[in-house]
C-alpha cells in the first residue's frame, strides 16, 4: 500500500470512506475538500488519528490548488482524484438541460469539476509525485464515460466522464517516461448521496475493493479503465 496519499473529495461518501481505511496503513494521508471547517465527519476521523491532514482544496480553484499543494510535505506515493459532481440524470426533457443560461452554466460546471478539476490536480501535485520512486494517479471515473454503456440520461455527467477518461489516457502517455502508473476507476453503483439509496455497494465495500485496485497499480496498467472488481472496462 501507499506511504503517502492525497484524496480529493474526502469530505463525505467514497472520499470518507477511502480516507477511514487507507490511514490505517498508510504512513500520510492528505483529505481534501472545499470547506473543511464544515467537514465535520472528515474532522472527527482526523482527530481520532494523528497520520491524518485535512487540507482545503477546491479542484475549480487555481489558488486553491497551488495552496494545497504547498500544504503537502514531501512526496506523494498516490494522488487519487476523487472530487466529482453530478446535475441530474434527465434526458433532453429535464429541467437540468433546459434551455437556460443557468441550465448552460452547471453543465459547464460538471465539466469543470468532473474533467479539468483531475487535470489540474495532478498539475499541482505532480512535483510531490516525482519525490515518490513508484508513484500512481488513480482518477475515480464511472463505467456511465464508456462509449459502450447503454442509456439516454445524465448527458453532462456522462459526457463529462468520457472526458476524464481521455485525461487518464494522456496523462498516461506523458507521464509513461516517468514511471508514474495512471488509471481510471470505476467504484461500482454506491450508496452515496449521488448513488442514491438503491445502489448495490456500501461506501465502505466500494472503498475497500478500490484500495485493492490501488495497492495493484503500477506501469502494467498504465492508462487502463478498471472495474472496482478489478476487471476491465472498455473506454
Amino acid at each position: 500500500m501507499s506511504k503517502r496519499i492525497l484524496i480529493t473529495g474526502a469530505n463525505r461518501g467514497v472520499g470518507l470512506a477511502l480516507v477511514h481505511l487507507l490511514a490505517k496503513s498508510a504512513e500520510h494521508v492528505y483529505a481534501g475538500c472545499r470547506r473543511p471547517a464544515s467537514a465535520e465527519a472528515l474532522q472527527q476521523l482526523a482527530r481520532s488519528a494523528d497520520n491524518i491532514s485535512v487540507i482545503g482544496l477546491d479542484v475549480t480553484d487555481a489558488e486553491s490548488l497551488k495552496q494545497a499543494s504547498d500544504a503537502v510535505v514531501g512526496g506523494l506515493d498516490l494522488l487519487v482524484c476523487n472530487a466529482g459532481i453530478l446535475n441530474g440524470y434527465r434526458g433532453l426533457g429535464g429541467s437540468e438541460n433546459a434551455l437556460t443560461p443557468e441550465a448552460m452554466t452547471a453543465f459547464a460546471g460538471v465539466l469543470t469539476t468532473n474533467i479539468a478539476g483531475p487535470f489540474f490536480t495532478v498539475q499541482a501535485f505532480l512535483p510531490h509525485l516525482r519525490r515518490s520512486g513508484s508513484a500512481g494517479i488513480a482518477i475515480i471515473s464511472s463505467h456511465m464515460g464508456s462509449q459502450q454503456h447503454d442509456a439516454a440520461n445524465a448527458y453532462a455527467y456522462r459526457s463529462s466522464k468520457a472526458g476524464v477518461n481521455n485525461i487518464m489516457v494522456t496523462l498516461s502517455h506523458e507521464l509513461a517516461e516517468e514511471r508514474i502508473a495512471v488509471a481510471a476507476y470505476h467504484p461500482g453503483w454506491v450508496r452515496t448521496d449521488m448513488g442514491g439509496a438503491s445502489a448495490h455497494l456500501s461506501v465502505e465495500q466500494s472503498a475497500e475493493a478500490l484500495a485493492q485496485r490501488f495497492a495493484e497499480l503500477d506501469m502494467g496498467q498504465n492508462g487502463q479503465f478498471i472495474n472496482y472488481d478489478g476487471s476491465a472496462l472498455e473506454l
